[in-house]
């Protein structure tokens, strides 16, 4: 690993500059050109897709942490009154069970299938409704994206709530506070560090997927004009550029992968540290 991180920045230092930030991807046989858009893109459907995967992956495991009614998912707020709709409304159609085991399946299928899927579900139907319009665009991969983010939101937050001490609960209720100031007030302060590190564990993985945003972004050379347009990304950037017989192309996707290699290990550190104050 040391030899091949030591290969990415000697072969990446060299279009490490201000150009490689600001500027779009170079045509062929051109000086100059950068990841500006690329950057940008990765950022847009990074956040795009953690806006609703780590909400609903936090809502889950606060179900069958806390109101499960099956013993052996948890459920230590079951049975009590007054329970929180919106949560109860999110599992009460599946269950404990049905939650983890949907977890886990999501999380062991390939990133690719994943691509497939949210081709067949967003990309197909908008390029029909728009009679070819728009097709690919940022939407579908943060949809793609969000997808490979929940199972890892939903198993660390799970995680981190059975952490809580159980005295806390008890001790909450019997001041009187409801089940929502409990888990509001209560658990979800308590285990907040826990769950920031995954979801910065999240990020990292998703950062550099490539397979389900090809089938979902693809790529652009320009910037989007929207969120529905085409959208450029870096690790799309890195496979389209890694193709090319040309030497410019070539050499940015050599400082793209040094940037998202640098991205990935800002946010691992991070985790880290918010793992070492918990």
């Amino acid at each position: 690993m040391v030899s091949l991180l030591f290969y990415v920045v000697r072969q990446g230092l060299s279009r490490f500059d201000l150009a490689a930030f600001t500027q779009l991807p170079p045509p062929p046989h051109s000086e100059g050109g950068g990841f500006a858009n690329a950057l940008v893109g990765t950022i847009v459907m990074v956040t795009m897709a953690m806006v609703w995967s780590v909400p609903l992956g936090v809502a889950a495991a606060v179900y069958v942490a806390e109101f499960d009614s099956d013993p052996d998912q948890g459920g230590r707020l079951a049975g009590q009154e007054g329970a929180m709709g919106a949560v109860n409304l999110l599992g009460q159609g599946i269950g404990g069970r049905g939650i983890k085991v949907a977890a886990n399946v999501l999380y062991s299928v390939p990133s690719i299938l994943t691509g497939v899927f949210v081709y067949g579900l967003i990309v197909l139907p908008t390029a029909q409704l728009t009679q070819g319009r728009f097709s690919f665009s940022a939407v579908a991969g943060a949809v793609a994206l969000g997808i490979v983010m929940l199972p890892v939101v939903f198993r660390t937050s799970l995680a981190s709530l059975h952490q809580v001490p159980e005295d806390l609960r008890w001790a909450a209720l019997a001041v009187g506070a409801t089940e929502a100031q409990v888990v509001l007030g209560v658990l979800l302060p308590a285990a907040l560090p826990s769950i920031a590190v995954g979801i910065f564990l999240a990020v990292t993985r998703v950062m550099g997927e490539t397979a389900p945003l090809i089938f979902t972004a693809l790529f652009n050379q320009y910037w989007a004009r929207s969120v529905w347009d085409r959208t450029a990304s870096l690790a799309v950037l890195i496979y389209e550029f890694s193709r090319s017989p040309f030497a410019n192309q070539q050499q940015l996707a050599w400082t793209t992968a040094l940037i998202l290699c640098l991205l990935v290990t800002i946010a691992n550190l991070v985790a880290k540290l918010l793992s070492q104050r918990d």
